[in-house]
């Protein structure tokens, strides 16, 4: 790694989270404790030698210490501050990297404080809305059913939200579920050609659990159900066959990796039980994609294939989405994939999942931009659409997005639709097979997209809902822009 002048306030956290002074870190380090000194206050460079010894005295991995984490603090932070509540405050997005250079820890907070801030906003909404239709039915009686749904509000932040916050920590790469993957291929002999049969088999076998399946309805709405009292597995016959496989191993995960999977999500920012349950099964979700789609082959076949996610599904016998999730997770040092973002999308516009290991933003606290090609997947269901496009700030991406629909089978089962999207960089487009025929250096071409109306600050886009956070608004009922926050030029 190059010499970086702004890892100070990383040093100074890790030295002061392991209990110690400048001077003994000074003496560890075979430095002068002035250096370091020096080095928290930004006036010197972290150099690659000192960084190693960093991070063999203190076991972190250097990539600890890129800019990454960073960038997104201030991204978010911005996101933060871009709320109605700040709008007579004169706070510039340079205040927002010094805050974060200087006091990140500090910075995290902010960003913790306003999360909470807003959720409890928007639960005080959503009581008013419950109390209110409470009164309109059973006049002033608040008990019965509406004080259970009024005690169903949640206080704290979102555990999805939590849970995402997980997985972008960790890069979406667990090394020991991916050593405990290609373990459990090894050890149990699975076959490639009976996955199914060989995870039931382990299951029986190895881990004492009976697997059964049941008729679509049979066991209310769930598809899966594990008895840990009589050691019984229960799947939906509802379920295609890619996903009774997923779940089988995810089962397997659950069981056989306990350990590691506790030791992750209690290492994990989780504050509620539901956080930690739904971060087990987020982590057991990632053990089992890499037994049904072991890295070595898959990244293989992805560079072979040039990352044909439709492709890739039929030779793993997977679905899109689990092609797409597995995509992202190629990060084993020295054999790395395309660095990939990817984000999940229902028609409403709510963004169910995310991850960006390329450094696009996504909107925590608002509405994303309308013009990703992920929310135009929906209007030609099925097809894949490609997007060369650029960030306010200069960055170029490629992306692709389709829809994947979502159904339990039956007639009277309820189908659903979500979008998905992945992208890239605009250098590692052309390792993909959707690049193909696409203009890569016209970036002239390239849609414009933000993060958020309130966070970008192109006025000339005819898709603005919202006026942008650090441009006055000026509005003449006798001009009209290409939208309604757009000025007429002159």
């Amino acid at each position: 790694m190059s010499e970086n002048p702004k890892l100070g306030s990383k040093v100074r956290a890790l030295r002061r989270r392991h209990g110690l002074t400048q001077v003994e870190l000074s003496s560890r380090l075979g430095v002068s404790s002035s250096y370091i000194n020096l080095i928290e206050h930004n006036r010197r460079p972290l150099t690659a030698n000192l960084l190693i010894k960093l991070a063999q005295q203190f076991g972190v991995d250097v990539q600890a210490f890129a800019e990454g984490d960073d960038q997104r603090l201030v991204s978010d932070l911005i996101e933060c501050f871009s709320d109605g509540l700040f709008l007579d405050q004169d706070l510039t997005n340079t205040d927002m990297r010094e805050f974060v250079e200087h006091t990140p820890a500090v910075a995290r907070a902010v960003v913790t404080l306003f999360q909470a801030f807003r959720e409890s906003r928007e639960s005080a909404a959503q009581l008013v809305g419950q109390l209110t239709d409470g009164a309109a039915g059973v006049g002033m009686d608040t008990g019965g059913d509406s004080a259970g749904r009024v005690g169903s509000v949640y206080p704290g932040r979102l555990p999805s939200e939590e849970v995402s916050d997980l997985i972008q920590n960790h890069k979406n790469y667990f090394p020991e579920l991916e050593e405990a993957a290609e373990r459990l291929w090894r050890d149990q002999r699975l076959d490639a050609d009976n996955l199914n049969g060989t995870l039931v088999r382990t299951l029986r076998d190895k881990l004492m659990v009976d697997v059964r399946f049941s008729r679509a309805g049979q066991d209310g709405k769930a598809v899966k159900r594990y008895d840990p009292d009589r050691r019984e597995l229960t799947l939906s016959e509802g379920l295609p066959p890619r996903s009774r496989t997923f779940q089988l191993a995810h089962q397997i995960g659950l069981l056989s990796q306990e350990a590691t999977i506790e030791r992750i999500v209690g290492n994990a920012q989780c504050s509620t039980e539901d956080s930690r349950n739904l971060a087990r099964i987020a982590v057991a979700n990632y053990f089992a994609g890499a037994v049904l789609m072991p890295y070595g082959p898959f990244l293989e076949a992805a560079r072979r294939e040039r990352y044909d996610v439709e492709l890739l599904g039929h030779r793993f016998r997977t679905s899109v989405e689990q092609i797409c999730h597995r995509a992202t997770t190629l990060r084993r040092p020295g054999r790395e994939g395309i660095p990939f973002h990817m984000v999940r999308v229902d028609i409403a516009g709510n963004i169910s999942k995310r991850f960006s290991a390329t450094g696009i933003r996504f909107a925590r606290f608002g509405a994303a931009c309308s013009l990703w090609n992920v929310f135009q997947a929906f209007l030609n269901p099925g097809r894949m659409r490609v997007q060369l496009s650029t960030m306010p700030d200069g960055q170029s991406f490629f992306c692709f997005a389709t829809t994947i629909p979502k159904g339990r089978g039956g007639f009277h089962s309820p189908h659903t639709v979500h979008a998905i999207g992945m992208g890239c960089s605009v250098e590692r487009a052309r390792e993909m097979v959707y690049a193909d025929g696409v203009d890569l250096d016209n970036l002239d071409a390239a849609v414009p997209i933000g993060v958020t109306c309130r966070l970008c600050e192109r006025m000339d886009c005819a898709q603005r809902a919202f006026p942008p956070l650090h441009q006055p608004m000026r509005v003449d009922p006798n001009l009209r822009g290409v939208s309604s926050f757009a000025p007429v030029p002159d």
